[in-house]
């Protein structure tokens, strides 16, 4: 009996070193873990598309936002003590994120936005403050100081506005977790409403610059399209007909998240950086549930015709007729990219036809793309990278308008004209995005 309780203890001493020497191992494993789920959660929330200006370093801000009252710049949210986060505790993160004041306790603007970060779970907050103070570089750089004029510029009134305009943390927690059909829609619905706020920029806006609808709960509002933000007005992600995605496929919604490209169209302007930092990176289970809660919303207008293909201008133009307003233009400058049946050579050269890009109730992002050209980058699942030239210094505003009128036009779109003082009122010195952005390491 001795030899045996001898033996068994041994047993279980050797056993508990083994255990404890295998612990440090298993906290590291841990918080690593823990800190790739935060760069996932990171990335799901697009936070480097504002933070990373291009060739700056990551999450060192000083990227510019012109706003009606001026520009402010994003903030260092890197874990450097002097001018980043790194002395924030995670109450005061979580609290920066989800209510929008800062450690000082001063309100940020909300151009950060935290009406839909409130959203964000606790494990996903936690996992994400991890990351920025274990997972990212410390930047020693200020950003550059907001060039809003004074009495705007004081942050205090924003006390009213967050307690009209934003929900509380319990509310909006209270309305993620409302019934939904199946548990995929329900995490895609977090992620579109939550971390990738979407509505923030795809639902209008009120006279406060609130969004009318933080959520379907709210109404069909909820991104049935939203305000131009520099120079692109961001189009309805409903099932809208013409406007919205009511002819896109759940796979044409997968794809465009991941590639941004697909059949139907590219993105462009703010939209290539969502996907460009963010949606790319997140799981094909995660893109699915996204596409699975987008074709579940119903439309903001519900009686709106859908679009019809109309061969009319098609076989006008390849007959040799262009009489039409802006037809020569059209042939002489666009044609051999998107074709004179507007099919286009999608995913390479989007589709006109059809597009609800050049079927909005306002032009500004397609005389945008002809006047400033665009780039489309290559992403991890599409490498090939796309440009569409600057027309601004080879056509004028009124050709502009001329062969934006036809395509508005052509094809079925039947969009109302353009004029040349609407192109001339929306012309933009930006030069179009370069093709050189590699991804961004984010540690």
């Amino acid at each position: 009996m001795k030899h045996c309780t001898f033996s068994f203890t041994t047993a279980l001493g050797a056993a508990a070193l083994l255990v404890l020497g295998h612990m440090p191992q298993a906290r590291a494993d841990a918080s690593a873990d823990l800190v790739a789920k935060g760069r996932y959660v990171a990335e799901a929330s697009d936070c480097s598309a504002c933070h990373t200006i291009k060739g700056g370093k990551p999450y060192g801000g000083g990227m510019e936002f012109k706003l009606p009252i001026g520009s402010i710049y994003s903030s260092n949210i890197s874990p450097d003590p002097a001018h980043g986060i790194g002395t924030y505790s995670e109450a005061e993160f979580a609290r920066a994120v989800r209510e929008g004041v800062r450690k000082d306790g001063a309100s940020l603007y909300p151009a950060m936005p935290f009406p839909s970060y409130a959203r964000m779970s606790d494990s996903d907050i936690h996992a994400l403050y991890v990351y920025f103070m274990k997972g990212v570089q410390p930047v020693a750089q200020a950003a550059p100081a907001n060039g809003i004029p004074w009495p705007m510029s004081m942050r205090w009134p924003m006390i009213f506005w967050r307690a009209v305009f934003a929900p509380s943390v319990a509310s909006a927690q209270k309305d993620v977790n409302r019934t939904f059909p199946t548990p995929a829609i329900a995490r895609g619905a977090y992620l579109v409403e939550g971390p990738g706020h979407c509505g923030a920029c795809h639902s209008p806006r009120g006279i406060a610059l609130q969004e009318k609808a933080l959520s379907a709960s709210s109404g069909t509002a909820f991104l049935s399209g939203g305000a131009p933000i520099d120079g692109f007005v961001p189009t309805s992600l409903r099932q809208d007909q013409r406007t919205g995605l009511a002819s896109w496929s759940e796979d044409d919604i997968v794809a465009f998240l991941s590639t941004g490209r697909n059949l139907k169209g590219e993105s462009f302007g703010g939209m290539t950086d969502a996907v460009y930092h963010g949606t790319q990176h997140l799981s094909p289970e995660d893109l699915r549930a996204m596409a699975q809660y987008l074709r579940s919303l119903q439309p903001n207008s519900p009686n709106a015709a859908a679009w019809r293909y109309d061969p009319a201008a098609a076989t006008a133009l390849q007959h040799g007729d262009a009489s039409a307003r802006g037809a020569k233009v059209y042939v002489d400058h666009c044609a051999a990219c998107h074709r004179t049946d507007g099919h286009g050579y999608a995913p390479a050269f989007p589709p006109l036809a059809g597009n609800p890009v050049v079927m909005s109730e306002q032009p500004d992002s397609l005389v945008h793309v002809v006047q400033s050209g665009a780039a489309l980058p290559g992403m991890t699942k599409a490498p090939s990278a796309f440009v569409m030239p600057s027309y601004s210094q080879m056509l004028s505003a009124q050709q502009i308008a001329d062969v934006v009128t036809f395509i508005r036009g052509a094809w079925g779109n039947n969009a109302s004209p353009v004029d040349a003082a609407t192109v001339a009122s929306l012309q933009k010195s930006a030069p179009p995005r370069v093709l050189d952005e590699k991804p961004v390491p984010l540690n």
